[in-house]
């Protein structure tokens, strides 16, 4: 068999959480043109319907839409059956929700810290032990947190002191249930853009003025593109990264190697 093979997705069936848009809808493209079958699980129910036909028309795929909390254990674990039941099973997974708040620690309410917590941590536990338990049971799977190069660094100049806290922990949770599941035949592993060039990121009046500092700062001189993630992607949903499990993937055109 070779490599093209090894990489092609054909038969898998994935998940993407915050899929609807951004690097999310970058990796369930990515998956689905590898010939994934995959569900678009997102809060805005528009927009991953919305996403899902898109990507199902210029890929052939079956995508669906899932409108899902995934702070919500009930609405978890409701998404998981769902995905199961509609796409006939689950083989890996794209837990990527996430956001960011960019107040100084001083600053910011124990509201908007939970907030962060909430999103960006405790539903990667969520969705990663309701997945885990589904895959422990059929003997394999693959399991995908997004992190941050931020779990590495502390971004400058902005503040975002939760959002690093977080995306640290991601890390070290998906190394934990790498180690615990190993012999289960179930692989987790982590991805940590650097700056990506979203559309949120390039529309945002907070985010825009910062571009041209971030850009003088960064060894390729540019943000990332969603689409220079999705060959990580392909290899961590697939059976050729059958020997990465515990690993972080930083893919920040080398920003954290200063």
């Amino acid at each position: 068999m070779g490599i093209l093979e090894k990489m092609s997705l054909k038969g898998k069936k994935i998940y993407v959480t915050g899929g609807a848009q951004g690097l999310g809808k970058a990796m369930a493209t990515a998956v689905a043109e590898a010939g994934a079958d995959v569900a678009i699980v997102d809060i805005n129910g528009d927009k991953a319907q919305q996403t899902a036909e898109e990507i199902a028309k210029a890929t052939g795929q079956k995508v669906i839409s899932v409108k899902t909390d995934v702070t919500n254990p009930e609405q978890v674990q409701n998404m998981i059956d769902t995905v199961v039941d509609k796409l006939g099973g689950l083989d890996s997974v794209f837990n990527n929700a996430g956001m960011c708040l960019n107040i100084p620690a001083d600053e910011m309410s124990y509201e908007d810290w939970l907030k962060v917590v909430n999103l960006n941590l405790n539903s990667i536990f969520l969705c990663s032990t309701a997945a885990g338990r589904y895959m422990i049971k059929q003997g394999h799977g693959s399991i995908i947190n997004t992190a941050s190069m931020s779990a590495h660094i502390v971004n400058r100049p902005q503040p975002q002191c939760s959002y690093n806290a977080t995306k640290a922990g991601v890390i070290q949770l998906s190394k934990s249930l790498a180690i615990e599941w190993a012999k289960k035949g179930v692989r987790v592993n982590t991805i940590s853009p650097g700056y990506m060039g979203t559309d949120l990121t390039l529309s945002s009046p907070d985010l825009k003025p910062l571009i041209k500092t971030w850009n003088d700062w960064a060894p390729l001189g540019r943000l990332g593109k969603p689409d220079e993630l999705q060959g990580m992607a392909v290899y961590l949903a697939g059976d050729t990264s059958s020997f990465s499990t515990g690993d972080d993937y930083l893919v920040d055109g080398a920003f954290t190697a200063w």
